[in-house]
């Protein structure tokens, strides 16, 4: 019975092989940023590892929705062996510097997968992977901002301190933006 109920589906094979390859990419997200915010307790940023703690799970939590998206469609998810994640750093700002070139990965591939579901005529998980697309605008738009605080506050004397805690106010959804104040 199970046998006949997994052929019954409109998800083509290779787009759940597509769809397994972007939840590899997710959960690879997700454990490059639990390695990240490990180094970066260890060096006493606890800012800047909590608001990578809080990735790590965010991450996690896009892997999962894609996993549960290919299993409910009829497909096969399969979980991720991951493995070759970095876990030592030269600074701080080498971590969100390889943060942002991940995001960027990230979204050129959910770009990809989008593009290859609406040629496929698989307008379903074109439709689902929307929620992906706007996703990665906002972590690129994010990782960003990071390293433009390194280059606004500069990393010398009390500097690495200060990024640590403007990280909390980007982490705290201000994005690091003070409002001006009221006109007189």
């Amino acid at each position: 019975m199970k046998a006949i109920l997994t052929k019954k589906t409109s998800l083509i094979k290779e787009i759940e092989g597509k769809l397994n390859e972007q939840i590899r990419l997710e959960g690879t997200s997700s454990q490059y940023y639990l390695s990240a915010a490990s180094w970066c307790e260890k060096e006493g940023y606890q800012n800047s590892a909590e608001f990578l703690y809080t990735h790590a799970e965010e991450e996690r939590m896009h892997m999962m929705k894609l996993i549960r998206y290919v299993n409910a469609s009829g497909g096969y998810a399969i979980a991720p062996e991951i493995t070759d994640i970095k876990t030592d750093f030269h600074s701080l700002r080498e971590v969100f510097e390889l943060t942002l070139e991940h995001e960027i990965a990230v979204s050129r591939a959910i770009n990809n997968l989008v593009d290859f579901c609406f040629k496929a005529k698989d307008f379903a998980s074109f439709q689902f992977l929307q929620w992906y697309v706007a996703e990665q605008r906002e972590e690129e738009e994010l990782s960003r901002r990071v390293i433009e605080i390194f280059d606004i506050i500069g990393e010398e004397g009390q500097g690495l301190w200060m990024i640590d805690q403007e990280i909390a106010n980007v982490a705290g959804g201000t994005g690091g933006v003070i409002d001006p104040p009221p006109a007189v």
